[in-house]
């Protein structure tokens, strides 16, 4: 409580060195956060497709995306995400010795549900997948789409009716049609998919921090004051 406490007067006392109309952005966006939805992306090594996805997932209010590194390190391109990483908390999972299994029993343990997205099982699509519970959406590569170890642990799979010769799109634009799908249908009918007061204090103070310049200093300073 006290540490909570303390980052809020850390808050306040940030915004003072930020325009009006920025503070106001700030705060309309964190209103909108929700971490209900979590995107996870397995072992995408293209930098564009990474950073698009990324991009998407700040447009549509996605707080929370794992990067799961088993084999390529996955690289965010400035002129692709224009900045959207920036508000976003990334996790990039590299350490253990199976990174996807590891991941995505961590969010099992969180509450989510895995749902793995690919062509090649009919089972639900972006508009019938239940949400009543919260949802990890697992995208793989390109070429070879999810892992084994992705279907073995998945709690249900998600795919994009196709209608044309074509039997999938770009992993991006895959991506954010399910966002908006998911996104759209989760603030409609989940009540409670919004941030809580907790998380959005975190969040907040990790924006300002990134944004007004020498925040370190300013908060050593204003810490040796009190």
């Amino acid at each position: 409580m006290k540490d909570q406490a303390l980052k809020k007067e850390l808050i306040e006392y940030l915004k003072g060195f930020m325009s009006d109309r920025r503070v106001q952005r700030f705060d309309e966006v964190i209103a909108m956060r929700s971490d209900y939805l979590r995107v996870v992306l397995e072992n995408v090594y293209q930098a564009h497709n990474a950073s698009a996805v990324v991009r998407s997932c700040d447009c549509f209010g996605i707080q929370n995306v794992h990067f799961i590194e088993n084999r390529n390190q996955m690289k965010i391109s400035d002129d692709v995400a224009m900045g959207s990483s920036n508000w976003l908390s990334i996790h990039k999972h590299k350490e253990k010795e199976n990174n996807t299994k590891d991941t995505l029993q961590l969010l099992k343990d969180k509450g989510y549900k895995i749902i793995a997205t690919t062509p090649h099982k009919d089972d639900f699509t972006p508009d019938t997948l239940p949400i009543d519970q919260k949802i990890a959406l697992v995208f793989g590569t390109e070429i070879e789409g999810i892992s084994q170890d992705v279907y073995d642990m998945a709690d249900g799979f998600v795919r994009i009716p196709m209608f044309g010769f074509t039997e999938s799109f770009n992993i991006s634009v895959s991506a954010a049609i399910c966002m908006y799908a998911l996104s759209s249908r989760i603030r409609q009918h989940i009540p409670n998919h919004l941030l809580s007061e907790e998380e959005k204090t975190d969040i907040y103070l990790d924006w300002l921090k990134s944004s007004v310049e020498k925040s370190g200093a300013l908060i050593e300073n204003y810490l040796k004051q009190k």
